[in-house]
C-alpha cells in the first residue's frame, strides 16, 4: 500500500513538473491537501464531532487565518497570517469554487508571466488583498481565510493580458446554460457583482468582498504596468460560474 501511494505521488509530481503551469497545479494541490488534513473537511475523526468539531474549527481558523484586530499588534506570527490564510478554506464549497477559478484562469496567466514571477505575484497580491481588508476593518474579530484575494488578482491580470479570450460562463438567470463571452465582458461583470455585494455586506461572518476588489485591482494594475499590449483572441477551456466563493469569515 505504501509503495502504491509513493508511486502515485511520484507520478503526480512528474505530471506537474512537466506541465505548462506547474505553479498553478501545485497551489491547487496544496490548498486541497491543507483542507483535507484540517478540521474544516470533517473527514478526520480525530477532531471529534458536533460542538467539539466546531470548537476545533474555530481555533484552527483563528490560528491560520487573518484576525484584523490582532494583525497590527506587532506579533511575527500574526504578520504571517495573510500568507497562511491563502491556503485555508472554510468549507467544501469555498474550496471547490476557488480552485475552479484558479484552474481556469491561473494556467494561462502563469504561462504568460513565468513560474517565479507568477508565484511572487500570487502570494504578494493575495497578502496585500487580505492586508487591505484588515486595514479597512481594523476592529473586526472575525477570522478571515481563503485564496480569493490572490485568485481575484489572477482574474485582474487575466483581464488585462487576455481581454478577448472567450470564457464559457454558467449564468444562474439563464438556468445555468453555458454561454461564451469575451473576458472583457465576463470579468468586469464579476467585479461589478463584487462591488455591489461589498456595499450590501453585513457585519460579521460572510464573504469578504472588499478583499476580492483589492486583489482584482492589484492584479490588473500590475499587469498593465509590467506588460505591453494584451494578446489576441484565445479560448478558455473551462467554465466557471460568474463569481467564486469568497474569503470566508467563519
Amino acid at each position: 500500500m505504501i509503495r502504491k501511494w509513493s508511486a502515485s505521488i511520484v507520478r503526480a509530481g512528474r505530471a506537474v513538473g512537466g506541465s505548462s503551469a506547474p505553479v498553478t497545479y501545485t497551489l491547487i494541490a496544496l490548498c486541497c491537501l491543507a483542507f483535507l488534513a484540517g478540521p474544516a473537511s470533517g473527514l478526520n475523526p480525530a477532531y471529534g464531532t458536533g460542538e467539539e468539531l466546531l470548537a476545533v474549527q474555530r481555533a484552527y481558523f483563528r490560528r491560520w487565518g487573518v484576525i484584523p484586530a490582532e494583525l497590527f499588534e506587532g506579533s511575527g506570527r500574526t504578520a504571517l497570517t495573510p500568507a497562511t490564510a491563502l491556503f485555508v478554506h472554510g468549507s467544501w464549497v469555498h474550496l471547490l469554487g476557488n480552485m475552479l477559478f484558479l484552474y481556469v484562469f491561473g494556467a494561462m496567466t502563469e504561462e504568460r508571466m513565468g513560474r517565479v514571477q507568477f508565484t511572487l505575484f500570487y502570494v504578494g497580491c493575495g497578502y496585500l488583498a487580505l492586508l487591505g481588508y484588515a486595514v479597512a476593518n481594523a476592529d473586526s474579530e472575525q477570522s478571515l481565510v481563503g485564496a480569493s484575494g490572490a485568485i481575484s488578482a489572477v482574474l485582474g491580470a487575466f483581464l488585462y493580458l487576455f481581454p478577448r479570450a472567450r470564457v464559457t460562463s454558467l449564468l444562474p438567470f439563464l438556468f445555468f446554460l453555458p454561454v461564451r463571452f469575451p473576458a472583457w465582458v465576463v470579468l468586469p461583470f464579476w467585479a461589478a457583482l463584487q462591488w455591489l455585494a461589498a456595499g450590501r455586506a453585513p457585519d460579521g461572518p460572510g464573504v469578504a468582498y472588499l478583499a476580492h476588489l483589492i486583489g482584482f485591482g492589484l492584479g490588473f494594475g500590475y499587469a498593465s504596468v509590467r506588460y505591453g499590449r494584451p494578446t489576441g483572441p484565445t479560448r478558455v477551456k473551462a467554465a466557471p460560474a460568474p463569481a467564486p466563493e469568497g474569503e470566508n469569515q467563519p
